[in-house]
């Protein structure tokens, strides 16, 4: 169940057929769940609720055909790996992968060991893979590190255009947003610039924010479904657990326009407006953390010290003048896809029973007035 299936509209843009970020042409996503085990927390055992989401920018090898990129911090408390080159040079140059915030090393090591398999025997290069994580030690053994290479490599197999799954899946399986279950979410808009046509695309991990504060297209949801009617989940019994709300989020970006490194950056500030719109505010333990891509131009040289290309080459660039419309789709796609990972997720039982129950859909129905 999507926002759309109960007739709600998030903001006024046409979403691509799809409604997901692989609404961008080239992009795909994919995922590997961990499910396993119930009752109580046993380092290492388990329960497990966990996973890794992978979004592969364009089909062909990114490390040798980058994209622009740019990314904002509304609040630090996270880690999304690669961002000083991203800052440096303005360039994407590996997917990016989602997962827990003690499995972002195996993830990125395991993205370092893909492209090791793909280079050319003796190629000198560097990686610097771009994995992202939220924490979802409330309902799963966080500690166990339960995710592996293999996972890592799963999803990239697992890498598809289309549809997008979402919810409990992939690095969004243990996840809790604004006291529901959380995960993974995605929406996109598509966008005519004097007549020319361009994709917006978002996908969210979303793990962060309060029950009170939660917003959907401008209804105050939290304060209408409080604990009473949908209990939160309880937070584990364990020193320095955080406070409810203390958790994070990592939004992606992309979008076919061509975009220059400093637009891109711009983009990724927008989306943090989404975040806002639906009661996200990046306390003092969120991290909240954003990355854009831009497709719109594919011939960037590779940027490798074994490269050998042109002192020269030509990009195309959309006019800073152009650009609102772009600013709107990503704040619209951002506010639909983090409903939408509330939507897709559904009721979970974590480590020692915790439950974190999901926005349940037709309350939503009765509170939030249909579009038109």
């Amino acid at each position: 169940m999507r926002p759309r299936d109960l007739g709600i509209a998030i903001g006024v843009g046409q979403p691509g057929p799809h409604n997901a970020i692989t609404d961008v042409a080239g992009v795909g996503v994919g995922h590997t769940t961990l499910v396993r085990g119930h009752g109580p927390l046993v380092v290492g055992s388990g329960p497990v609720r966990t996973g890794v989401t992978v979004i592969q920018p364009r089909p062909e090898p990114i490390f040798r055909r980058p994209l622009y990129a740019g990314c904002h911090r509304l609040n630090g408390n996270g880690e999304l790996t690669g961002l000083e080159w991203v800052r440096e040079s303005g360039l994407l140059t590996s997917p990016i992968a989602l997962t827990n915030t003690h499995s972002v090393g195996v993830v990125r090591d395991a993205l370092v060991a893909w492209e090791v398999r793909q280079r050319r025997i003796g190629e000198l290069y560097w990686s610097l893979p771009v994995v992202g994580e939220t924490w979802d030690g409330i309902l799963n053994d966080v500690g166990g590190q339960h995710v592996s290479a293999a996972d890592l490599w799963a999803a990239l197999a697992a890498v598809a255009p289309g549809p997008v799954a979402e919810g409990a899946v992939g690095g969004g399986t243990g996840m809790i947003c604004h006291g529901f279950k959380g995960g993974i979410g995605t929406s996109s808009r598509l966008v005519a610039i004097d007549g020319a046509p361009f994709v917006v695309g978002v996908l969210v991990q979303a793990n962060h924010g309060r029950r009170e504060r939660l917003t959907v297209a401008g209804v105050p949801i939290g304060r209408l479904l409080p604990p009473l009617d949908v209990p939160l989940p309880a937070l584990p019994a364990m020193p320095n657990a955080g406070a409810a709300g203390s958790g994070s989020i990592i939004c992606v970006v992309a979008t076919d326009a061509p975009l220059l490194p400093h637009q891109c950056r711009r983009m990724a500030q927008r989306a943090v407006l989404g975040i806002g719109r639906t009661g996200g505010v990046g306390e003092h333990t969120s991290g909240d953390l954003v990355l854009c891509f831009a497709t719109g131009n594919r011939d960037l040289p590779e940027p490798s010290a074994s490269a050998r290309s042109a002192p020269t080459h030509g990009v195309t660039v959309l006019d800073d003048h152009r650009i609102d419309s772009l600013f709107i789709a990503a704040v619209e796609a951002t506010e639909e896809a983090i409903v939408s990972a509330l939507l897709q997720a559904d009721t979970m039982v974590g480590r020692d029973g915790i439950v974190a129950h999901r926005l349940p859909p037709e309350r939503l129905r009765e509170l939030v007035p249909p579009a038109g």
